[in-house]
């Protein structure tokens, strides 16, 4: 990463137990408001508050700056959710401002969501029983060939599209320009 002068932004799930506990630790109320947005999209008001702190002692290759983001979400009914996620990265505070990083990790959770999502909820990937060896990520893999064929040739909704091309078994070949 030093060598090719590259930067990170990782979020830290719970079940990166040392990591996230360490970075929930951090005196986060301590530190100022840095960054807030407010958005309103798909039936739901959600307003982002992010705080940075400085860290020099975490186990992870390079990390400089350790990022707590608040987003609390008001639905349609009025039920209110509030969820924090942590993350670190090798950006310093001087390379990168409060509102550049969030949008960074915005810009982050939307690739999620076309990726993972799309491999959770259309290929049902958190069902599937192969759990042994390297077959699980070679599944993976394959389900990300398949998807990333299916939106370089236009398609948005991966369901529909797996669903057109399975009523015809030239369909995926002729896609990919194979036959």
């Amino acid at each position: 990463m030093e060598d090719k002068q590259a930067h990170y932004i990782a979020l830290i799930k719970a079940n990166h137990l040392t990591l996230h506990r360490m970075l929930k630790a951090l005196p986060w109320r301590e530190l100022p408001l840095l960054d807030k947005t407010q958005a309103t999209a798909h039936g739901r008001d959600e307003i982002r508050r992010m705080k940075t702190a400085t860290i020099d002692s975490l186990p992870f290759p390079y990390a400089v700056q350790a990022l707590q983001i608040v987003r609390r979400r008001v639905v349609a009914t009025g039920k209110v959710t509030l969820e924090r996620l942590y993350a670190i990265t090798g950006l310093a505070a001087e390379q990168a401002d409060p509102a550049e990083i969030a949008h960074r990790v915005r810009e982050y959770r939307g690739i999620e969501i076309k990726l993972h999502h799309v491999r959770d909820v259309t290929y049902g990937e958190g069902a599937s029983h192969m759990r042994t060896g390297t077959a699980p990520r070679v599944m993976a893999a394959l389900r990300n060939l398949a998807i990333g064929a299916l939106r370089l040739t236009g398609h948005t909704n991966i369901a529909a599209a797996l669903r057109h091309r399975a009523r015809d078994i030239t369909r995926p070949l002729t896609a990919l320009g194979i036959t």
